[in-house]
């Protein structure tokens, strides 16, 4: 029974959906699991193990088996609102914080099956790539114990590689839901902005951040995308496909399709390690019948369109009150002074420029089907290291530039998922595959037949518990 635990969530719905397993023995065999593990990693940081039981007696009691995640465990990020759970987002100003409802994907999730088992960690407000916060401390990468698991979706991503969960929900605006899947040797899928719709949300016009699925492998990915994503009433701008358009997913014939290659984005500093495995992976699809050729798309005012509009969703902490704003980490009063500091000339300069460069980016895809580049610039560094200072020899000036392998990205509002392929040094690498404007059922496509050829998720960590 302790071997359920490793079985995807597309194998666990199908045996509690043939009756071969209960979804109790599921939630108990994964409690059981994080028990054992989560001290030594601290990723799932607040439980719900009795309600947890008590959902999933309920489902076999009546046999509500046939809902699309019905029994799966899973944890839900603690920047994600749930009705009657502590919700911390990471901050001491939050510490003691239960929510009065829950976000709209929590409750997309539970009326999908799925069993709430708890909250996953992640830095304060979620504000870059390094897992740790003054209310409950680091989340350990599985793979090496004295290494950053990434973030802001660490603890989920942490949770699904030492195999606490099969499915994790996470979000990301410069690489949440993708650098911590690299870090970790998983899944993270950045859908186009749209297609998750967010509720409760003050701001429904900034796309720079969306929720999403992560997973160890697409099937998983898309089964709880599926459930994720389609319109909401109460939300103007969101894409109109229903989730359940997005699995189960078939893979794209990989003979002929045109697949763009880049080691770097034209002009990032990326370290040798992965711009070598970005090449190997480049052979390994040709090989396979693919085009494949070396090319980036001209991703020029990325950099500080990006800047400006992370930092106009920073100016939200200028409100505080000054014992409040004391309790905020540096980084994010840089954040925040950025976004005091701007002008109605950046704000001017910046939704045209981003224009232009959606514009251009979806003519780069007019010759390619697919770009595939780096996840990340670095490989996990150290846990006592708040953030990368240095990339291949070049300096950071900031907290977040070291990441601009997915920020750039997400400037661009196209769909993006970053699939484990491989190690080095003993660490995980992933790349970060990209698909043209709303081709988020394509990309899923596109990965699953890449999958087999590059994909190393099966391989678990070792951990002595």
């Amino acid at each position: 029974m302790e071997n359920l635990v490793s079985y995807s969530a597309t194998e666990l719905r199908r045996l509690i959906r043939s009756k071969e397993l209960s979804a109790k023995e599921v939630v108990e065999a994964h409690i059981r699991r994080i028990e054992a593990a989560n001290p030594t990693l601290n990723a799932i940081v607040t439980t719900t193990f009795d309600e947890a039981v008590d959902a999933a007696n309920e489902i076999d009691r009546t046999g509500a088996v046939d809902a699309p995640l019905a029994g799966l465990p899973i944890a839900h990020k603690d920047l994600v609102p749930t009705k009657g759970i502590r919700t911390t987002f990471g901050s001491t100003l939050h510490r003691d914080n239960i929510p009065e409802t829950d976000a709209l994907i929590v409750t997309r999730m539970r009326e999908a099956g799925a069993i709430t088992i708890g909250k996953t960690n992640t830095p304060e407000f979620g504000a870059g790539s390094q897992t740790f916060n003054r209310v409950f401390g680091a989340t350990k990468n599985p793979y090496d114990l004295s290494k950053t698991c990434g973030g802001s979706s660490g603890g989920a991503a942490v949770a699904l590689a030492s195999r606490m969960l099969p499915l994790a929900d996470g979000s990301d605006m410069g690489g949440s839901l993708r650098n911590p899947a690299a870090f970790c040797n998983v899944l993270g899928f950045r859908a186009s902005p749209g297609r998750v719709p967010t509720w409760p949300n003050g701001n429904p016009w900034f796309d720079l951040g969306v929720s999403g699925a992560m997973a160890r492998n697409v099937d998983d990915l898309a089964l709880l995308f599926s459930a994720l994503a389609g319109p909401d009433a109460r939300i103007h701008n969101v894409l109109p496909e229903p989730g359940s358009s997005f699995s189960p997913i078939e893979p794209a014939r990989l003979e002929g399709l045109r697949i763009a290659v880049t080691t770097n984005f034209g002009r990032l500093p990326v370290a040798a390690e992965i711009r070598a495995r970005i090449e190997s992976v480049a052979a390994e699809l040709a090989a396979a019948g693919a085009i494949v050729e070396e090319a980036t798309p001209d991703l020029a005012d990325a950099r500080r369109i990006f800047h400006i509009l992370r930092a106009s969703s920073f100016r939200r902490f200028a409100d505080l009150a000054e014992a409040q704003r004391a309790e905020l980490k540096d980084t994010i009063i840089w954040n925040m002074e950025a976004g005091v500091a701007l002008s109605n000339a950046d704000y001017d300069w910046v939704y045209p420029a981003r224009a232009a460069l959606i514009e251009r980016v979806a003519g780069f895809f007019n010759d390619y089907d697919l770009l595939i580049g780096p996840t990340t610039q670095v490989q996990p560094f150290d846990l006592d290291t708040d953030w990368v200072r240095e990339v291949d020899g070049q300096s950071m000036r900031t907290y977040i530039q070291w990441m601009e392998s997915c920020s750039l990205i997400t400037t661009t509002a196209c769909p993006a998922l970053s699939m484990p392929a491989g190690f080095a040094n003993g660490l995980p690498i992933g790349i970060q595959l990209i698909a043209p404007l709303r081709a988020d059922k394509a990309l899923l496509e596109y990965a699953k037949a890449i999958e087999p050829i590059v994909s190393s998720a099966d391989v678990a960590p070792t951990l002595d518990t």
